[in-house]
């Protein structure tokens, strides 16, 4: 399996981007940050959408589904007072192109150096995406790694649904010691003393960051939009990225922005001294290590199906005899993607 074309493009702004395809759809990476900006069928819609006001003019910046590295949220007071971003370095670098479909970026601060590889399937709209960090430092480090796939109108409006095999979570905006309480299960959340339904966004984004784990061996995450007529889902090895967090945004006029279907190995969004002094919830590490001069390498695959109208939300999605297999929630209808996650 490897990309059938790959091309160093300039976008409206003269942005560096690279782009693979083949003959069914095509993803575009952003050099200046190494976000993956656009996954779309040919001549179709784009459903990932995002950057930040704060960040409209700059150069290097976080857009669409961008990697958190080597954190996720905020820095410690004593980090930010030394220049670590919001998020770590990643997107705040420059990537370079080392070979077609693959590409590094340095984290200074950090001290990592992150590698990814990019495999679109010759005929599916299937991705599969390989990112090997490697600790350069002379000692260990904790360090956090999230991806932050988002999602934006037109593709997000107020009936497009997302669905996740998450399972049992939490609200970020819970008081510390101990945030996992009160607890719920996907998808529901708990706003004051009502529960709110974590597949739609309508005007109300609170709690606008909820965390959850995931139990089974293939995390996945899906969006859909019936009106639009198209899919867009993820799939990862929880032993790799062992938590779902499903975050939502609404604009000025309180209509859906964006959210963010993001997975990673932390759930807490905080800085490390919490993360250490916490450790786990339910069970799970909030935090990754890497020895000096070690390496780990993680994956994740990201496809796009063409839905009916009556499309009600996705129930499983299941990799079975080279396919991705997704069935339609409340009933046995099935759609395939011809390919499997390269990993």
């Amino acid at each position: 399996m490897q990309s059938l074309l790959l091309l160093l493009t300039l976008a409206a702004q003269e942005r560096p981007q690279v782009t693979v395809q083949n003959p069914a759809a095509e993803a575009v990476f952003d050099l200046n940050g190494g976000s993956f900006v656009s996954f779309k069928f040919k001549n179709g819609l784009n459903p990932l959408r995002w950057l930040g006001p704060a960040d409209t003019k700059a150069t290097y910046r976080p857009m669409a589904h961008f990697l958190c590295l080597d954190r996720w949220g905020q820095p410690s007071d004593a980090e930010v007072a030394n220049g670590m971003p919001y998020h770590g370095e990643a997107t705040r670098v420059a990537w370079k192109i080392n070979s077609p479909g693959i590409m590094s970026a340095s984290l200074p601060m950090a001290g990592l150096d992150v590698t990814r590889r990019v495999l679109l399937d010759p005929q599916a709209a299937l991705v599969t995406v390989q990112e090997t960090v490697v600790n350069r430092n002379k000692l260990g480090k904790l360090y956090n790694m999230v991806q932050h796939p988002t999602i934006g109108p037109p593709f997000l409006d107020e009936d497009t649904v997302v669905d996740a095999n998450a399972r049992r979570g939490f609200a970020q905006s819970s008081p510390l010691p101990n945030p996992e309480e009160p607890s719920f299960y996907w998808p529901q959340a708990f706003k004051d003393e009502h529960t709110v339904n974590l597949r739609f966004l309508r005007q109300d984004p609170l709690p606008n960051v909820v965390s959850y784990v995931v139990d089974e061996a293939l995390g996945w995450a899906t969006a859909s939009s019936a009106k639009q007529g198209l899919l867009i889902g993820y799939l990862w090895k929880t032993s790799e990225y062992p938590w779902f967090n499903a975050w939502r945004h609404v604009d000025e006029n309180r209509k859906p922005l964006a959210r963010g279907l993001e997975f990673g190995t932390t759930g807490l969004h905080q800085p490390f001294p919490v993360l250490v002094r916490k450790s786990r919830i339910f069970g799970r590490l909030l935090y990754a290590y890497l020895d000096a001069g070690e390496s780990t390498t993680r994956s994740y695959a990201a496809f796009l199906l063409a839905i009916p109208p009556d499309w009600q939300g996705v129930g499983t999605v299941t990799v079975s005899q080279g396919k991705v297999i997704v069935t339609e929630r409340g009933s046995q209808r099935k759609l395939e993607v011809a390919a499997a996650p390269a990993w």
